[in-house]
């Protein structure tokens, strides 16, 4: 595995492409942070899976795609999401369980999708989107295009099936394909470590000839350039390759656990490394003052509120369209 560090604390970026990483960053914080609240005041059904603390593999990662590139996620991939340009209003809506959302209401947070932007939609499944990723670059490679896709998952998934299957396969076809592990150190409640055999998830990458990149996944700006080079060999025709980003979830499993069983220090120690705290003292030192950020946080935080809003007015899907989208598995028997 190489290890990518050439431009740590944004070294080698503009001011301009910080800003926008700085963006995306806090737009994913507010939305996740607006959407807890949503969730304890009890305006959603359901629980949620946030990745506040995560945000600068997703930022990082989608500042080099386009439109027509493919992603996956995972259940934790509201930032995925909206780092792919998905519209907060569709996705609180979807949240909300109301019509207005991605899937009409019917999907919930796991199940968000925008096909005009390439997001093939999260997954409640864990390793449920390598695969359908892999089927996305092989279909890309069948067209002719030098569209990619790229995989989200965290380092639990590289202990089921799909991680295995999918890798051969891309690297078996030499797949326009980009998996990213958002290594957070934790599979629901349970330290993977202590559920990991070997080397780990960039050694397993290895051993089926697909290269593997480590990277500082709370450093955005080091993110954003790993990618950039990594997506311009996939274009060019190189093949798989993974992408092992170390990260931090502040949170609990879901919105309703407490994370009691958490080290508290342990806590501390990952949110001293918060990637929008790091990349804010980055554009200090780049000449972007204190208010210019500031008022980019406010604005993300407006956004997200008005979108709850919006989502909280919305209409409730009608009765009638619950079979709507549904698979029939034949002559409508299960209306009998």
């Amino acid at each position: 595995m190489t290890t990518d560090n050439a431009t740590p604390g944004g070294a080698g970026h503009n001011a301009a492409r910080l800003k926008e990483l700085f963006r995306t960053m806090v737009r994913i914080r507010a939305f996740e942070e607006t959407a807890m609240a949503a969730h304890q005041n009890g305006e959603m059904p359901g629980p949620l899976h946030v990745s506040i603390g995560q945000e600068g593999v997703a930022a990082g990662v989608c500042a080099n795609l386009r439109d027509d590139d493919r992603l996956t996620s995972n259940h934790r991939g509201h930032g995925h999401a909206l780092a792919k340009g998905a519209q907060p209003d569709a996705m609180f809506g979807e949240l909300f369980g109301r019509e207005s959302g991605y899937c009409k209401g019917k999907g919930g947070s796991m199940h968000i999708a925008d096909f005009s932007v390439g997001m093939l939609g999260a997954n409640g499944v864990v390793g449920g989107g390598i695969p359908i990723a892999v089927g996305a670059a092989q279909g890309l490679k069948m067209l002719g295009s030098n569209a990619v896709a790229v995989c989200m998952f965290g380092d639990g998934a590289a202990n089921r099936g799909p991680f295995l299957e999918g890798l051969n396969w891309a690297a078996l076809y030499k797949l326009p394909v980009l998996f990213v592990c958002e290594d957070n150190g934790v599979a629901a409640f349970t330290a993977t470590a202590s559920v990991t055999a070997g080397p780990g998830v960039s050694a397993r990458a290895e051993s089926l000839g697909v290269p593997a990149t480590g990277v500082d996944g709370n450093d955005v700006a080091a993110v954003d350039a790993a990618v950039g080079r990594i997506v311009a060999g996939i274009r060019a025709g190189s093949g798989p390759h993974l992408l092992h980003a170390k990260t931090f979830r502040w949170t609990g499993h879901t919105s309703t656990d407490a994370a009691a069983w958490r080290d508290p220090a342990e806590v501390e120690a990952g949110k001293a490394r918060c990637p929008i705290a790091r990349l804010r003292a980055t554009l200090f030192e780049a000449g972007v003052s204190g208010a210019e950020c500031d008022a980019m946080v406010t604005e993300a935080a407006a956004e997200m509120q008005a979108s709850r809003t919006t989502a909280n007015a919305a209409a409730w899907p009608a009765g009638a369209v619950a079979y709507d989208d549904v698979q029939d598995t034949g002559a409508m028997k299960w209306q009998a």
